[in-house]
């Protein structure tokens, strides 16, 4: 039985017929408010029975009450699920919610965070392409949680690559595949180099050469010269980076009259809307994205809320699972 549906804010502030950043004030900061406001809001939180959030409230102390989040590319149907999460969690707190895309580039990235921080409480980077020693660096003058990439000691959630990528080879190894390749992502890409390394240690132990060719774009249109190279390469398996450069993929071998799995068998990353509809169905590895997005914001309220006695930010990892369709088969 689902629990019943938490009262936030925006039912107060419906119900009250006053804005929501009016019913913020009048809970937080009631001098701020005229005291029949006030009391109005006040009541009808009572009877709704609704309860700040205490650690909004503390990540609140500059009182933007807005938190904003970077993605690389706001077109990638991977990020629906993360930002949908983020955005939920964030209105639950009574938050304002900002989406900003860095069009897959760390200088970008940065300067966003520079250009917004003044307007925010905090940031939630996706999928960052900003280097290790520059997210700390950020890290240590803004308030900052991490979605699908770790550095140590900042708060962050990830999906288990490690194990989606032995499931992978588990399922291409039994299928009697000996050679794979890993059509890579974007250079700077964090995830690219945890799935490599996840791939390549599981196909040692299975008794499987496995070699690793790109950066190609994360996107349909990198397909086609990714499909090109692993067909150079003569694996009977390929697994791109994510869905829609394994898409584009499919496009290429139907162009080059390969057939999939017949001659080659073609994995992907992330079950993104579409993957099961393309042709043949693709093999790929899914996670629970939405609630990645949503327990970053939980993390960045909390890390807006610690005290020197409380614990360090810490990390959540979510498991990921294979989902098998038609794009695998076995080698031929």
């Amino acid at each position: 039985m689902n629990s019943p549906r938490r009262t936030t804010i925006y039912d107060v502030a419906r119900e009250a017929g006053v804005a929501a950043s009016t019913v913020s004030r009048a809970l937080n900061n009631p001098r701020r408010v005229n005291p029949v406001t006030r009391d109005h809001v006040v009541a009808v939180a009572e009877r709704l029975g609704y309860r700040p959030d205490p650690l909004a409230t503390a990540l609140q102390s500059g009182h933007k009450a807005t938190i904003a989040m970077l993605v690389p590319d706001i077109t990638n149907p991977h990020f629906f699920g993360t930002i949908r999460g983020a955005e939920k969690r964030a209105s639950e707190a009574g938050l304002t919610f900002i989406l900003a895309n860095t069009e897959e580039s760390a200088d970008n990235e940065r300067n966003q965070i520079e250009r917004l921080s003044r307007s925010v409480d905090g940031f939630v980077l996706a999928a960052s392409r900003l280097r290790e020693d520059t997210t700390r660096e950020l890290a240590r003058e803004y308030n900052l949680a991490l979605v699908n990439r770790q550095v140590e000691g900042l708060p962050g959630a990830v999906v288990d690559n490690g194990s989606g990528s032995r499931q992978i080879i588990e399922h291409l190894a039994s299928l009697g595949h000996r050679s794979v390749v890993y059509l890579s992502g974007p250079h700077r890409s964090w995830t690219a180099s945890q799935r490599w390394r996840a791939l390549r240690a599981a196909a040692e132990r299975h008794g499987m050469t496995a070699r690793r060719l790109g950066p190609f774009p994360p996107k349909v249109d990198g397909g086609g010269a990714a499909a090109d190279a692993a067909l150079a390469a003569e694996a009977t398996a390929l697994v791109a980076h994510n869905d829609l450069l394994a898409i584009g993929v499919l496009r290429r071998l139907t162009e080059r009259g390969i057939p999939v799995p017949g001659r080659v068998s073609v994995v992907g990353y992330d079950d993104i809307f579409g993957a099961d509809l393309c042709v043949p169905a693709l093999t790929t590895v899914a996670g629970p994205q939405e609630e990645a997005g949503r327990a970053a914001v939980e993390l960045l309220i909390r890390k807006g809320s610690l005290s020197r006695s409380q614990p360090a930010p810490q990390q959540v990892v979510l498991p990921s699972h294979l989902v098998i369709r038609d794009s695998t088969g076995p080698a031929a």
